[in-house]
């Protein structure tokens, strides 16, 4: 029977049928394709996040050598390999061989510790605890590893997946790296491909307002919480050096970390301005300049955000902030970027739905409420 209203003719059981046919063998064909691209998955998430925060840069240099996209991307990601690469080749290299050594000195009974520094015992917060071991270990550590054999294989082990796990990472971003060098050097077709899916997807209006937001939300995380994570733990570790705190360079990494996982830097600034008032051997003015320092220093991530978290986004900054830490709190460290992406977005298609609705409420009114133009002209 025929549709008076569309003048179709209605659909068939069989046509029916074979319609849930195809579109099984569709969702069947995309279940094979995301299986074999799984393994994959996280390296090229990675790729394309490396990719769009450095194309600019790569961009630059392209400019540089005469346009030359393939060799502008072949120095950055020779360049990254340099610089993140070799490093920690030698580190590791350096590790194997000390504690190589170090088992080989155990099982001959020659491991001798050298004798613990009094000024451990002034670090912040861990200092005596850890001069304390260090201490029972050196004076007798065949009593020292049988009393705590049970924590040290569970630490040891601890290590061991941690070690593991980072040199997987480690490996992981060099290969993210590579092919994030493949992707700047055809940036342009790719990023014609990638409009074309997202015009298809979204539309040839709204598809390229997508695209944009997207780039600029990963760039705009990528300097916002990366950035400004680094710039405070330099900012820190200098503070750290120059007021002569214990363990500089490792309360500048682990105030790294706590910037990367959106912890305040305080927790780690507070504990060193105690140790300069208690064990400090600088005068009151001196102490009083490097608290001074310190606390805006550790209390800088609150105005560097709001400059740089957000910037050139059309999404408002507490949008991208909390799409970055809801993001790394349910997948982890890529999800600063694909959360904040995801949430801006969304905010976006929301924020214009709603628009539209004020849109159709603005013409209905207009229309009941032609205005004294429309009037004159009527009258005319």
């Amino acid at each position: 029977m025929e549709d008076p209203a569309t003048g179709n003719q209605p659909m068939t059981a069989r046509e029916f049928t074979d319609s849930l046919i195809r579109i099984a063998l569709i969702m069947f064909l995309v279940l094979l394709c995301f299986r074999v691209f799984s393994p994959f998955m996280s390296l090229m998430i990675w790729a394309v996040i490396l990719a769009v925060t450095l194309y600019p840069v790569h961009q630059f240099l392209a400019s540089r050598l005469g346009g030359k996209q393939g060799r502008a991307a072949t120095f950055l990601v020779l360049s990254g390999l340099m610089l993140v690469g070799v490093p920690i080749v030698l580190l590791s290299a350096s590790m194997a061989q000390y504690l190589a050594g170090t088992v080989e000195a155990y099982n001959a009974g020659t491991l001798n510790l050298r004798p613990p520094n009094e000024k451990v015992a002034e670090w912040p917060v861990i200092g005596e605890d850890v001069y304390n071991a260090w201490d029972a270990a050196y004076t007798n550590l065949p009593a020292f590893i049988a009393e705590n054999r049970a924590g040290l294989e569970t630490f040891m082990a601890k290590m061991l997946a941690s070690a593991k796990a980072t040199a997987g990472s480690v490996l992981g971003f060099l290969g993210s790296l590579i092919v994030a060098g493949i992707m700047m050097a055809y940036g342009k077709s790719g990023s014609e491909a990638v409009l074309r899916i997202l015009n298809r997807v979204a539309g040839p209006v709204q598809g390229p307002a997508v695209h944009t937001l997207s780039t600029m939300t990963t760039r705009s995380v990528a300097v916002g919480v990366l950035g400004v994570a680094l710039i405070q733990a330099l900012l820190l570790g200098m503070g750290f050096i120059f007021a002569g705190v214990p363990a500089a360079g490792p309360l500048a990494v682990l105030t790294l970390f706590l910037g990367i996982m959106q912890l305040p830097a305080l927790l780690v600034s507070l504990p060193a301005i105690l140790w300069i008032w208690n064990s400090g051997d600088a005068s009151t003015v001196m102490n009083i300049v490097w608290t001074v320092y310190l606390l805006v220093a550790g209390a800088s991530d609150g105005f560097l955000k709001p400059i740089l978290l957000g910037r050139g986004v059309d999404a408002p900054m507490p949008v991208i902030l909390i799409g970055a830490l809801g993001g790394m709190v349910s997948s982890g460290f890529i999800g600063l970027f694909t959360g904040a992406v995801i949430l801006a977005v969304g905010y976006q298609i929301f924020m214009q739905w709603v628009d539209w609705q004020d849109e159709k409420a603005e013409a209905a009114a207009a229309a009941a409420d032609p205005g004294p133009e429309a009037a004159e002209k009527a009258t005319e």
